[in-house]
C-alpha cells in the first residue's frame, strides 16, 4: 500500500502516518485519517527516521482556504523523474534527458522530488553530483544550479502505473462481478455520505473557519480533472454530486423535500395541521434562506467573500 504525506505542519514535507489515532482500527488508512482532521485529534508520524507527534489545529481548513487556491492536505510521494528539458538549461548543458531518473545528489540519497526541489533551493549559484538511473544504468552528471535554484527541467507526469513500475508504490486493484459490484457500490455511498456529513458538520462548526471555502458552481466544476478526460473520475464526482443533493434535501428546511416531511411529521405527532399562512410564510422563509446561501457560495467562488484579502 502507498506511503501517503502531510503538506501543512513544516518545511519537511513529507511525513509517514503509522500511529492509531484513538478511532477503532485506525493504521494510518486513507479514510481514519480523514477523520483525524475532521476531529482535529493527535496523529502519530514519522520524519526523517523519528517518532513524532502532529497536533493538527482546529482551523486548519481555514489555513488551507486562505490561500486561495487548490491545496492537497496529503498527496503521495512522487519519485523524481524528467520530463521536458529546456533548451539552454543548466540541465540540458549537464545532459539530462527525457524520462532519467534522480537517485542522488551530492552522494545522499534522493529520490522523491520533495527532496530534489530541497536540494537544488539549497545549492543555489553552486554545483551537484546527480546520481541518475537511464535505461536501467546508473551514471553521475554534473549540473549547475542557477541563481534563482532551478536546473530548467519539468517532472514527468506519473501515472499509477508508472508509480508501480518504479516500485514506488505497491497497489492492489480488486475487481467485481456484476452482482457483487451493487453492494460494494452501496458501501462506498454510504462512505461519501459519511464523509460529507462530516465535512458539513465542520461548515457549521465557525472555529474551524470551513465555511470560508464554501464553493458555488465555480467551485464545483473546479474539482473535475484538468489534465484530460477520465470516465472513472466524471462518474465518481457526478455519484458524489447526486449524494449530496440527495442529502441536502433531506435537510428539515421550508422548501424542501425534508422541510415538507418535518411539517408532516408534526401533523401525525400532533394531530393538527398547521395553517395554510404559516406554512406560506414558511415556505418563504426557506427559499430566502436557500437563495441566500447559493449567493453566498457563488459570490465567495468570485470574490472571495469569505476569505481575507
Amino acid at each position: 500500500m502507498p506511503t501517503w504525506g502531510g503538506y501543512a505542519s513544516s518545511p519537511h514535507w513529507y511525513e509517514t502516518f503509522h500511529e492509531e489515532c484513538g478511532q477503532p482500527g485506525c493504521r494510518g488508512r486513507v479514510g481514519c485519517r480523514q477523520r483525524c482532521v475532521n476531529d482535529c485529534l493527535l496523529l502519530g508520524i514519522e520524519r526523517d527516521g523519528a517518532e513524532q507527534t502532529l497536533n493538527i489545529p482546529v482551523n486548519l481548513i481555514e489555513s488551507v482556504v486562505e490561500k486561495g487556491r487548490r491545496t492537497y492536505l496529503v498527496s503521495p510521494r512522487i519519485p523524481a523523474l524528467i520530463g521536458e528539458v529546456q533548451d539552454s538549461s543548466p540541465a540540458k548543458i549537464a545532459g539530462l534527458k527525457f524520462k532519467d531518473e534522480i537517485l542522488g545528489v551530492n552522494d545522499q540519497d534522493v529520490r522523491y522530488v520533495d527532496q530534489l526541489r530541497a536540494m537544488i533551493q539549497q545549492h543555489k549559484g553552486d554545483s551537484l553530483l546527480l546520481k541518475v538511473r537511464r535505461e536501467n544504468r546508473d551514471t553521475v552528471l554534473h549540473a549547475r544550479v542557477s541563481q534563482e535554484g532551478t536546473l530548467g527541467f519539468y517532472f514527468y507526469p506519473l501515472t499509477m502505473e508508472d508509480l508501480q513500475k518504479l516500485s514506488a508504490y505497491d497497489f492492489e486493484y480488486k475487481n467485481y462481478s456484476f452482482f457483487a459490484s451493487f453492494p460494494a457500490g452501496v458501501r462506498k455511498a454510504g462512505e461519501k455520505l459519511n464523509s460529507y456529513i462530516q465535512q458539513f458538520k465542520m461548515i457549521l462548526n465557525p472555529k474551524t473557519g470551513a465555511y470560508k471555502g464554501l464553493s458555488g458552481f465555480k467551485g464545483m466544476a473546479s474539482i473535475f480533472p484538468n489534465d484530460g478526460w477520465d470516465w472513472e473520475a466524471f462518474w465518481n464526482i457526478t455519484a458524489f454530486f447526486s449524494i449530496v443533493l440527495a442529502f441536502m434535501n433531506l435537510l428539515p428546511i421550508p422548501a424542501l423535500d425534508g422541510g415538507h416531511v418535518l411539517f408532516t411529521l408534526i401533523e401525525m405527532i400532533t394531530g393538527k395541521r398547521p395553517s395554510d399562512k404559516f406554512l406560506e410564510y414558511a415556505q418563504i422563509v426557506g427559499m430566502v434562506l436557500l437563495l441566500g446561501l447559493m449567493l453566498y457560495a457563488n459570490g465567495n467562488d468570485w470574490f472571495g467573500w469569505g476569505r481575507h484579502k
